[in-house]
């Protein structure tokens, strides 16, 4: 069923969604630079570079954990209705064909119906997995464009102050060296401004 394919572990989905922040361009012009690298080659200037874990960050920013505990509890939800749903069918067509079997029906028109009946009932539990499925896919991506506006929202206002000229996410990287990462201050500094809104 498709309901049940889909049922996929919610920090996986957001670490992909925000492959969105991939890379993270912050151009300035302040010389307050806190990490340097190399010159550029040919150009005489510097840059100020820094990287932050996505997928740690996500386990730790309290939006994140509170979007996902949701989600989670609305997908368990779904799961139970169509679940409940599909073991009443299973129920009775297994009863319909028990009672075929041994001579139940009155009349072949009455089993007939009760076959279109149940069919019906099937088409509908196929259609409610599908509804469902599009349901639970539609809040993912509410959720992963609420993480992805968030944290890109606070990463401008931060680096109004850190000045760095790029700010990567880790998982577009194949080394780095600890200094340039930013994870732990970004995600204190993402939950102090959560729980600031909350107040």
């Amino acid at each position: 069923m498709l309901f049940m394919k889909n049922s996929t572990i919610v920090n996986i989905v957001l670490a992909l969604a925000v492959a969105g922040l991939y890379i993270i361009f912050f151009t300035t012009n302040g010389k307050d630079k806190s990490i340097q690298s190399d010159s550029v080659k040919g150009s005489g200037n510097t840059l100020s570079i820094a990287y932050v874990k996505m997928d740690s960050m996500l386990f730790t920013y309290e939006l994140a954990k509170k979007l996902n505990a949701e989600f989670s509890e609305k997908k368990e939800t779904f799961r139970k209705e169509y679940t409940d749903k599909r073991i009443k069918f299973e129920r009775d067509a297994a009863n319909f064909q028990e009672k075929v079997q041994r001579g139940g029906f009155l009349t072949e028109d009455r089993a007939r119906q009760e076959q279109e009946r149940l069919v019906g009932i099937q088409q509908e539990i196929q259609k409610l997995d599908y509804d469902l499925t599009q349901k639970l896919t539609e809040m993912q991506g509410q959720i992963n464009q609420q993480i992805v506006d968030s944290i890109s929202s606070f990463l401008k206002s931060y680096n109004e102050v850190k000045k760095y000229d790029i700010i990567i996410n880790s998982s577009s990287m194949l080394e780095g060296s600890p200094q340039y990462n930013i994870t732990k201050e970004v995600t204190q500094g993402l939950n102090d401004r959560y729980k600031s809104l909350l107040k």
